[in-house]
């Protein structure tokens, strides 16, 4: 078992439960933290937990909780406080998407996706850093998208949502990083995860090249040792990311509307609904 130097010792991780969420559990753990896991499914959760706790030797907390619920952010808060819980890293990871026709797409959905992408993200970055900067050390890792270095029609609430968690990163890594706080973003490409089953399409994945779990938390991993501000995983990934045009920006929705209307077009052999969400 090996430990990057200088990591902290305790990691929090949101959407524990499957995708990149399990794999940030896998590794850190193989890297000897202790782990907080955080998602709505107790029986995953604690399977994981026993796992991880026999490979690898470390305590693996659960913490039941949806994410969506007003609130939320601060009931994680209070469940690490009465277990007196002290968080070093904190992984930001849940988010789902959704994508088809604003008008079509069920507001209720729309309004979940901004709780759990934007307001938990917020409300535990509020709950738990001020307890790195009391010990004047710590991390914090966030789950972007490469959908949030532009606006995305047809996944427009989604890339705004990941543009949000972006310069959130940033501004914030700007703060704090003279206070021995680390703040990255994680901006993948498609991943091979059950976001794109459960949201209908992998149409959705309108650009880039799809890539598996493993190589993009090892990534995000490395970027947060080496304090990098953000990472895209996978070098077509980036590429694509950043040929868009910054300015002006409407020509970045012009283009950007036409990239994304095969996010509309139905998969072969399959009679797909005009709106869809998915959980990650």
């Amino acid at each position: 078992m090996s430990t990057a130097p200088n990591v902290p010792t305790t990691a929090l991780v949101t959407g524990a439960s499957s995708g990149l969420g399990t794999e940030f559990a896998s590794q850190l753990a193989a890297r000897g933290h202790d782990l907080v896991l955080v998602a709505r499914s107790r029986d995953r959760l604690e399977a994981i937990a026993e796992e991880l706790t026999a490979v690898h030797g470390v305590k693996a907390h659960v913490v039941v909780q949806d994410l969506s619920e007003p609130h939320a952010g601060r009931k994680v808060a209070r469940e690490l406080a009465d277990r007196s819980l002290h968080v070093d890293l904190l992984v930001n990871n849940a988010g789902f998407g959704t994508v088809g026709r604003f008008e079509e797409i069920a507001p209720e959905r729309d309004h979940d996706l901004l709780m759990v992408n934007v307001v938990a993200l917020v409300d535990l970055t509020h709950a738990l850093l001020p307890g790195m900067t009391e010990r004047g050390s710590g991390a914090v890792l966030n789950v972007g998208s490469t959908a949030g270095y532009q606006p995305s029609p047809y996944l427009s609430v989604y890339s705004a949502s990941k543009t949000f968690v972006l310069n959130f990163s940033l501004a914030l890594r700007q703060e704090y990083r003279r206070r021995g706080i680390r703040v990255t973003a994680l901006c993948p490409g498609p991943v091979e995860t059950k976001f794109f089953e459960v949201i209908g399409t992998r149409n959705a994945a309108v650009a880039g090249s799809f890539t598996t779990p493993g190589p993009v938390v090892r990534t995000a991993l490395k970027a947060l040792d080496r304090d990098r501000a953000y990472v895209t995983p996978g070098l077509g990934n980036a590429i694509t990311a950043h040929l868009n045009p910054r300015r002006p920006r409407n020509l970045v929705a012009w283009v950007g509307e036409r990239i994304c209307r095969k996010a509309l077009r139905p998969e072969a052999g399959s009679a797909v609904p005009a709106a869809h969400g998915a959980a990650s």
